[in-house]
């Protein structure tokens, strides 16, 4: 005789409270790391499909299964859920959070170099924002993020969340405070990369405009448009293809820097 379960489904083997609860285990094994999807730079860019981004969460959801023992379903069927699934999205987004905002860096320093060269007005839709930028910092994001999927630094990302699934473990207390002074470092290394990678051009072409002044201030027959111009632009992107090799190296910099940065982040509401 079949158990009270096949008889109730109607499918010979199938359990249905013990899928039920492992569906709802799964669910809420997704939340950290589909909101690390949604929020970081390369998987929540508005060109990825919410379609691929649900199914990564799903299979990347499997393993961390394994990682930690899920809450019963009990309280994942409680009010008692509601804070653990807040702070699930908390360290999923902050994490995501964290390497936007170190490569925001090269979406910076490819402004000011736009703007420093005249080129400003040179911007078009980002796909990734949804806003128009100009397209030195465009070029310079995608470079960065080239950069960092070609030394599998995408792999490593989502490496390091789920290994958080077992030095944090989801209902273990998190150190807040030791995250948010790890988020304000994030965001200090933006500003000082984003520097450092636009202070050689910067400082080139504010030379060229001196010396474009000092031209047309001794001959005022030269039309600062006809001659600055034309000599900014030849300049910056001569700038760009000879210090390309420099810039490749200090982006695979900064991608190593933001893998350590993540860790720390993770490592710090961990308490360790």
């Amino acid at each position: 005789m079949g158990n009270a379960a096949d008889i109730a489904s109607g499918i010979p083997g199938l359990d249905l409270p013990a899928l039920f609860a492992q569906a709802l285990q799964l669910l809420f094994s997704m939340l950290r790391i589909g909101a690390f999807l949604i929020a970081s730079p390369l998987f929540g860019a508005r060109y990825v499909p919410l379609q691929v981004r649900i199914i990564a969460s799903v299979i990347l959801a499997l393993p961390a299964m394994s990682l930690y023992t899920p809450p019963p379903v009990g309280v994942l069927a409680s009010l008692e859920v509601v804070p653990l699934v807040v702070v699930e999205i908390c360290i999923g987004a902050a994490a995501g959070t964290l390497l936007s905002v170190i490569f925001g860096a090269a979406a910076i320093a490819g402004d000011r170099i736009a703007n420093t060269a005249g080129l400003g007005f040179a911007s078009q839709i980002d796909p990734a924002a949804g806003t128009n930028t100009p397209v030195v910092s465009q070029i310079f994001t995608i470079f960065l993020l080239v950069v960092f999927m070609s030394e599998d630094g995408h792999l490593a990302a989502l490496q390091s969340v789920l290994e958080s699934y077992r030095t944090l473990p989801p209902g273990q207390a998190t150190d807040l405070a030791t995250g948010a002074a790890k988020g304000l470092e994030a965001a200090g290394l933006m500003f000082l990369a984003g520097a450092q990678l636009m202070m050689p051009a910067v400082a080139v072409l504010l030379l060229v405009n001196v010396v474009v002044g000092v031209v047309t201030r001794s001959a005022p027959q030269l039309n600062i448009f006809s001659v600055g111009f034309p000599l900014t632009l030849l300049v910056s992107v001569g700038l760009l293809y000879i210090g390309a090799p420099t810039m490749g190296r200090a982006f695979s910099a900064l991608s190593e820097e933001s893998l350590s940065r993540l860790v720390d982040l993770l490592g710090g509401l961990a308490g360790g």
